[in-house]
C-alpha cells in the first residue's frame, strides 16, 4: 500500500517542499530510502523503528522503500523522521492517508516516540505562508519560532503517538498562537555594558563615532589593553533591532540551528567572533550543501576579527565584497545563492608581531623588516573598508582602581540613536541609511567644507602623507561626528577628531 506525507527541505536559508512517498510490500524485511537523502536521514530508519514500536503501533513487515520527491535534490537534516513515519502507519492502515494531505510535518523522533527540536522552523514557515496549505505539525520547542509567521497554523505536539491521535481528531488541539508585538516589546538585554570598562575614553569616542556612522573600525593596541572587551560592548550601543530586521536576522539563526534563546526570536543584534584558524567556507558560507558563515551570522551585527593579521589571507581578501555589497553570492553548478551580510566590521591587531611596538611599558623585540612584514598581512583594499583606526593603549592603574562611575551604554546609545535619526532623515531620497554608505558624489553633497575647514584637510593630505583613499574616509567620519554634535556644517574640531582616526595611513609602524 501507498501513502504520502509531506515535509520541508533546506538550501541555504530557503526551504522546499518535499513529498514524503512511502509503499509497503510483499518481500524480504527491508528498508529502502531512495531520494538523494544524507546520512542522517538513511539512519532515521533505525530511529523511527524504535518509535514507532515504543509508541504502541506494528512496525510494518515486508519490504519498505521511502522516497523524497524531489529526487534530484540532495536533502538533509533528521527533520524528515515524523513524516516518514506517519506514512509507514498510513500504509499499513494504523492512519488513514487521507489525513496526511491536510498538513505538513517536521520533527526528528526519539527512540521512545517523542518529537525533538529541529532547526530551519522560521524559513519553513515563511516557505509554508506562501503555500496553499498552511498547516504544519512540529515539536512544542519549535512552537514560538512557526508562530512568528501570521497566517499559518503551527500545531505544537510533543510525541508520535499524540500526532496520530490529533489527526484522528484535529479539533482536541488549537493552533500555537504568538502575540509578536508583546514578544518584540519586552527587553532583551545583553550581559555587557560600557559602564564596566575603565579608562580608554579615546577608544570609546571612537566606538560612538563608528556605531553612529556605521563605520568599519580596527583596534591597534598591546596585548591586554582591552580590545576583546571594547568590542564586545558594541552591540550595546548599536540602535535596537527594528522587527523586519529582526525576522531577517532570526531566519539565518534558525536555518543553521544558532538561536540563543528559547523566545523563537533574535531580539538583539548579533555578535559573532570566529577565531583566526577559521576557514574561507565557514566564514563566507559555502560547502557541498551551501549554508551561511559566520559573516551571514553577524548579519545586522558585528563581525569581531581578533588577531587581524592572523587571519588566512583568502579568508581577509574574500572580506571586500560583502562589506561593498552586503552580500554573499556562492555559486554551484545547479544554483547560485545569496546570503545577506550586511555587519559592522570589527578588527583588533597588536601594533606589531610581540605587541609591545610604541608600549612604553615593554620593549618591542621587532625590527623594522618584521614590523612592515606583520603589516603587509592586511592588504591596501581591505584597509580601503576600514573607516577608523584607532590606537588602544595599555590601561593605567590609576584608571583600572578609580571608582569613578563610566559612562553607560544607554548613554551612549541615546547620542547615537539621534545622529541616526539625523542621517535616516538627509538620506531618505538618497537609498542609504548611514554616512559610511555614501558614494563619492554624496560626500560631494553632503561634506562640504568651509575655506577654513578645506586648508585644514589640505595640510592633512600633504603634511601626514595621508593616501588618496583617505580622503572620502576623513569627509564621512567628519560627517558622522557633526552629526553627533547635531550641527549642520562640518566644523574645524569635526575634521580634527577624524584625521586623528586614521592611524595606519600615516605610516603609524615607522
Amino acid at each position: 500500500m501507498l501513502a504520502k506525507a509531506f515535509s520541508f527541505f533546506l538550501i541555504g536559508i530557503e526551504a522546499y517542499p518535499v513529498e514524503i512517498e512511502v509503499d509497503v510490500s510483499n518481500g524480504l524485511p527491508a528498508v529502502s530510502l531512495v531520494g538523494m537523502a544524507d546520512t542522517a536521514i538513511r539512519e532515521s530508519k533505525e530511529r523511527v523503528k524504535s518509535a514507532i514500536k515504543n509508541s504502541g503501533f506494528t512496525w510494518p513487515e515486508g519490504r519498505i522503500t521511502v522516497n523524497l520527491a524531489p529526487s534530484d535534490v540532495k536533502k538533509e537534516g533528521a527533520h524528515f523522521d515524523l513524516a516518514i513515519a506517519l506514512g509507514m502507519l498510513a500504509a499499513t492502515a494504523q492512519l488513514s492517508s487521507q489525513k496526511l494531505a491536510a498538513f505538513f510535518f517536521l520533527g526528528e523522533l526519539s527512540l521512545d516516540g517523542s518529537l525533538k527540536p529541529v532547526k530551519g522552523v522560521l524559513p519553513i514557515a515563511l516557505a509554508l505562508n506562501k503555500s496553499p496549505n498552511k498547516n504544519m505539525v512540529l515539536p512544542v520547542q519549535n512552537a514560538k519560532e512557526a508562530a512568528i509567521v501570521s497566517g499559518i497554523n503551527a500545531y505544537a505536539l510533543k510525541t508520535l503517538r499524540e500526532t496520530v491521535e490529533f489527526l484522528h481528531d484535529p479539533e482536541i488541539i488549537k493552533p500555537f498562537r504568538l502575540d509578536l508585538e508583546k514578544l518584540f516589546g519586552q527587553n532583551f538585554l545583553y550581559p555587557f555594558d560600557f559602564s564596566e570598562v575603565k579608562g580608554q575614553y579615546l577608544a570609546k569616542r571612537a566606538l560612538e563615532v563608528a556605531v553612529a556612522g556605521g563605520h568599519n573600525i580596527l583596534f591597534i593596541g598591546p596585548p591586554g589593553s582591552g580590545k576583546t572587551m571594547l568590542a564586545r560592548r558594541i552591540p550595546t550601543i548599536m540602535p535596537g533591532l527594528p522587527l523586519e530586521e529582526a525576522l531577517e536576522v532570526t531566519r539565518i539563526h534558525s536555518a543553521m540551528g544558532t538561536l540563543p534563546n528559547r523566545d523563537g526570536i533574535m531580539g538583539i543584534r548579533p555578535f559573532r567572533s570566529p577565531h583566526h584558524s577559521i576557514s574561507s567556507v565557514a566564514l563566507l558560507g559555502g560547502g557541498s550543501m551551501p549554508r551561511p558563515g559566520e559573516i551571514s551570522l553577524a548579519h545586522q551585527g558585528v563581525l569581531f576579527l581578533d588577531e587581524l593579521p592572523e587571519f588566512h589571507r583568502d579568508c581577509l581578501e574574500a572580506l571586500r565584497q560583502p562589506l561593498e555589497e552586503g552580500l554573499i553570492r556562492v555559486s554551484r553548478i545547479r544554483k547560485s545563492f545569496v546570503f545577506p551580510s550586511s555587519f559592522m566590521l570589527v578588527a583588533a591587531m597588536n601594533p606589531c608581531k610581540c605587541g609591545h611596538y610604541h608600549d612604553l611599558k615593554s620593549l618591542c623585540r621587532c625590527s623594522t623588516t618584521q614590523i612592515h612584514s606583520y603589516r603587509s598581512k592586511i592588504s591596501g583594499p581591505l584597509l580601503d573598508r576600514i573607516d577608523i583606526h584607532i590606537e588602544v593603549p595599555a590601561a593605567r592603574y590609576q584608571e583600572l582602581s578609580s571608582n569613578l562611575p563610566a559612562e553607560s551604554s544607554a548613554q551612549i546609545k541615546e547620542r547615537v540613536e539621534r545622529a541616526r535619526a539625523i542621517q535616516r532623515e538627509r538620506f531618505k531620497d538618497e537609498g542609504i541609511m548611514s554616512n559610511t554608505q555614501m558614494s563619492h558624489r554624496q560626500v560631494r553633497k553632503f561634506c562640504t567644507l568651509g575655506k577654513e575647514e578645506g586648508e585644514l584637510l589640505k595640510m592633512a593630505m600633504t603634511e601626514l602623507n595621508f593616501s588618496a583613499r583617505a580622503y572620502d574616509k576623513i569627509l564621512k567620519i567628519s560627517r558622522t561626528i557633526a552629526d553627533l554634535a547635531e550641527r549642520e556644517n562640518i566644523k574645524v574640531e569635526h575634521l580634527s577628531e577624524a584625521i586623528q582616526y586614521r592611524s595606519l595611513d600615516r605610516d603609524f609602524f615607522v
